[in-house]
C-alpha cells in the first residue's frame, strides 16, 4: 500500500489532494476511511491505494498512516 502525505486539504467541500510515490492524486472525502475528513491535517502521512476515477488515477481506501 502506498504512502504519501496530504499536500492540500479542502475539508469543507470535501475532498483533498496526496502526494505520494507517483505524484498528486486527488481523493474524496467519502474515501476516508478510520477518521471523518475534519480530523485530517496538511502534511499528514495516510496510507492509500490508487484508484482510477473519472478524470483518472485517485487515491482510495486512505488512512491515516
Amino acid at each position: 500500500m502506498p504512502q504519501g502525505k496530504i499536500k492540500k486539504l479542502i475539508s469543507d467541500r470535501g475532498f483533498g489532494f496526496i502526494e505520494g510515490e507517483r505524484g498528486e492524486l486527488f481523493f474524496h472525502h467519502s474515501e476516508v476511511q478510520g477518521a471523518r475528513i475534519e480530523e485530517l491535517r496538511e502534511g499528514q502521512l495516510v496510507d492509500y491505494v490508487i484508484g482510477e476515477g473519472r478524470k483518472g488515477p485517485c487515491a482510495t481506501a486512505v488512512r491515516v498512516a
